[in-house]
């Protein structure tokens, strides 16, 4: 199934680039080409867009700005040279973050993130949706047309988007039809922790904490501004350190 996308950036060699890759992967489709999020919200009005590659400083209204406004828009693919931009776009529920330069290898991934996210809300809509299967140290979920055996100490944190979670792993990730939070209610007795409305991690697996974000295996967790005062009440109690 192909995705329909735009490329939304007032530099027109990073709106060329883009394009460029785009033509590379065989299951993107590009839609057109926007300056600015004004021009994107007419072409929404005219078309159906499945995905956007959106810049975040451009002129006449930002790409959060965009998103702060705009009711359920598509998938977005947040593209930028300020990494500042990061945690704010996660709290806006954005698929993914390229830092520019953008590298082939990095594009690649995050439009197969979103492949993968489109088929799981399709197969969603049609109700077949599985609850894990749980044990004392691991349980199994549906990921496509088979079932992975998941344990508990291997999961480094859960990522949740709309109808789906992405289970990262030390030994990889699985991506199931599965809410955040019936997930969460299983998660309770080993470990873990809701940092973000997003994002659940495994509190033995968190490295650093510097400001409103975590580090886990060199991934960057969002700590949400709701939840971070409880985060760290978590962290800190022995009562925590001493959960097994």
């Amino acid at each position: 199934m192909k995705l329909n996308c735009v490329i939304v950036d007032d530099e027109p060699l990073a709106s060329e680039g883009l394009a460029d890759y785009v033509q590379e992967v065989d299951f993107l489709t590009l839609q057109g080409t926007c300056e600015h999020p004004l021009q994107l919200i007419k072409l929404l009005e005219q078309q159906p867009v499945d995905l956007i590659f959106l810049d975040i400083q451009m002129p006449k209204m930002t790409g959060i700005d965009f998103l702060k406004i705009v009711r359920e828009p598509p998938m977005v693919i947040l593209t930028t040279a300020f990494p500042d931009f990061a945690v704010e776009g996660f709290q806006l529920n954005v698929l993914d973050y390229l830092l520019k330069p953008i590298r082939f290898n990095r594009f690649y991934q995050a439009a197969k993130k979103a492949a993968d996210q489109h088929a799981l809300k399709a197969a969603a809509a049609t109700g077949h949706t599985v609850s894990p299967e749980v044990h004392d140290d691991s349980f199994f979920v549906k990921c496509g047309n088979k079932y992975e055996k998941i344990f508990f100490a291997d999961i480094l944190y859960i990522e949740g988007l709309q109808n789906y979670v992405i289970i990262y792993t030390l030994k990889g990730k699985y991506m199931t039809i599965l809410s955040l939070k019936s997930l969460e209610e299983n998660l309770d007795a080993h470990n873990f922790i809701r940092v973000h409305k997003s994002f659940i991690v495994s509190g033995g697996k968190i490295q650093t904490i510097e400001g409103n974000e975590m580090v886990i295996a060199d991934h960057r967790i969002p700590i949400g501004r709701n939840y971070k005062e409880k985060v760290m009440e978590q962290l800190l109690t022995k009562a925590f350190l001493d959960r097994k």
